[in-house]
C-alpha cells in the first residue's frame, strides 16, 4: 500500500488549479529555488548537485521561453532576457561559478517580482469591474 504524502498532494493540487499567471510565478519561485541550490552546491564542492540544479534551472528558463507569445512586442524583448539568463547558467554550470548565478537570481527575482505586481494589478481590475466596488 503507497504512503499519502499530503504535502506532494497539496503542491499537485495547486498546480492543477493554478491560473496560468499562478504558474509562470511558481516556474520563477522554481528557478530561483534550483539557483540557490547551485550556489550552495559551489560552495560544498559538490559539482553533481551543482550540476543537476543549474539544468533544471535551466529546464524552467526554456519552458518560460516557450509560453512567450511572440505577437506581443514585449516577448521579444522577453526572449531575449531568458536566453542570455539561460546563457549565463550554462557559463556558471562550466566555470563553477557562483557570481554569475548572483546576476542571474538578480533577473529572476526581478521577473518574478514584477510579473506578482501583474497578477495584483490584474485582480483589482477583475474586482472592480466586477462590479464589486
Amino acid at each position: 500500500m503507497a504512503m499519502h504524502n499530503p504535502y506532494k498532494s497539496y503542491q499537485q493540487n495547486s498546480v492543477n488549479t493554478a491560473s496560468p499567471g499562478e504558474l509562470t510565478l511558481m516556474l520563477y519561485n522554481g528557478c530561483l529555488k534550483f539557483i540557490l541550490l547551485a550556489k550552495k552546491a559551489i560552495v560544498d564542492h559538490n559539482i553533481e548537485e551543482k550540476n543537476t540544479n543549474l539544468i533544471k534551472a535551466q529546464k524552467i528558463i526554456q519552458e518560460l521561453m516557450v509560453t512567450l507569445n511572440m505577437d506581443i512586442a514585449v516577448s521579444q524583448d522577453m526572449m531575449a532576457l531568458y536566453d542570455y539568463c539561460n546563457r549565463r547558467l550554462i557559463d556558471a554550470n562550466l566555470k563553477n561559478d557562483a557570481a554569475i548565478l548572483d546576476e542571474v537570481e538578480g533577473f529572476i527575482k526581478e521577473f518574478r517580482d514584477t510579473w506578482k505586481q501583474v497578477i495584483q494589478l490584474n485582480r483589482q481590475k477583475q474586482f472592480t469591474e466586477g462590479g464589486r466596488v
